[in-house]
């Protein structure tokens, strides 16, 4: 049991949708990444997601509307409904997920990350 601060951990890492694991709790993994662009259309049939904004801001799309996240906000997202994040800007998440959610969901792709670091 050690504390960890969430800005030095940011600092450790620069690259993009990359997910680093931070901790883990009743099968969780908490989680954080660097958004910048565009992501891919997906969703994940199994798992509800959790985004926390630490820093910056971001669009999350849905099919039928947009929900603008400002640093301080959170959204979950319920299992099986499709998503993509934009971020004109780098913005800084933090995800609380089960440990077995893909980055991509059902979408697969270059930018699946099968394994992920814990930092």
């Amino acid at each position: 049991m050690e504390k960890l601060n969430i800005s030095e951990k940011l600092s450790l890492f620069s690259d993009h949708w990359n997910p680093r694991i931070v901790a883990t709790l009743n099968g969780q993994h908490v989680k954080l990444v660097k958004f910048k662009g565009e992501f891919v259309w997906h969703r994940h049939d199994h798992e509800d997601e959790l985004f926390y904004v630490l820093d910056g801001a971001f669009n999350m799309h849905f099919r039928d509307r947009i929900v603008h996240l400002d640093k301080g906000d959170m959204l979950v997202v319920p299992r099986g409904i499709e998503h993509r994040p934009v971020a004109e800007q780098e913005v800084s998440v933090m995800l609380f997920e089960p440990a077995t959610t893909l980055n991509t969901g059902d979408a697969g792709g270059p930018l699946t990350k099968e394994t992920l670091d814990t930092i």
